[in-house]
């Protein structure tokens, strides 16, 4: 058990550490709140989503949207209008010093958004089929069960990890500039992330 242990975590934070649209707008809401309390809604989205999709990996249900190729190309094209929209609300987004004037997600729009980049993500879907799907096959039984909480256990640390970080960042620099400045690129990674959809649904269509 304790084997099946270390491989999910491991396994957990080899995927979920490279920069990504999920993470990029954790941190940025870290970073944007006004208090941890009101990134909750975020986090917690987020892991949520991860346990689903871990979950359904592990359980075999989540192939079903590789199996019916119009249900793929459904949820790639959502996705590439959706970051298309999501990149330019986060590029207008400014922070300033003066009086403070952030434009915050509510606890609605996290939970919307969050579960948007998480579920309507293809990459996501396809790691945890073809990587965690994958290496659970190599247990059973009780083993089966460590493996799967360990990665979700990873990413819940993970989420909360990255909003916090994110407040830190905003404490150190009240001017906000830096914030600022984080807006563009998660907006740029978001959009590059959109066009490489976008090119994959182009070559799935032709």
């Amino acid at each position: 058990m304790i084997e099946a242990i270390i491989h999910g975590i491991l396994l957990a934070f080899g995927l979920i550490l490279p920069l990504g649209v999920q993470n990029v707008f954790v941190f940025n809401q870290g970073a944007s709140q006004p208090t941890l309390l009101r990134a909750v809604p975020v986090i917690v989205t987020a892991a949520i989503c991860d346990t689903l999709l871990i979950s359904a990996a592990v359980l075999g249900i989540s192939v079903i949207v590789l199996t019916f190729g119009w249900l793929k190309l459904f949820i790639f094209g959502i996705g590439f209008l959706f970051l298309l929209y999501m990149g330019w609300v986060i590029w207008k987004s400014e922070v300033t010093s003066g009086q403070n004037k952030i434009e915050r997600f509510s606890a609605k729009r996290q939970i919307a958004y969050a579960a948007s980049v998480s579920l309507l993500n293809p990459h996501a879907i396809l790691d945890t089929i073809g990587v965690i799907g994958t290496n659970s096959l190599n247990y059973h039984g009780l083993d089966k069960w460590a493996f799967s909480v360990a990665t979700i256990f990873v990413s819940w640390i993970w989420f909360t990890g990255l909003a916090i970080a994110g407040r830190l960042l905003r404490k150190m620099d009240e001017t906000g500039k830096t914030l600022t400045i984080l807006n563009r690129i998660s907006a740029l990674i978001i959009w590059g992330v959109a066009i490489y959809m976008g090119i994959q649904l182009i070559k799935d269509v032709g």
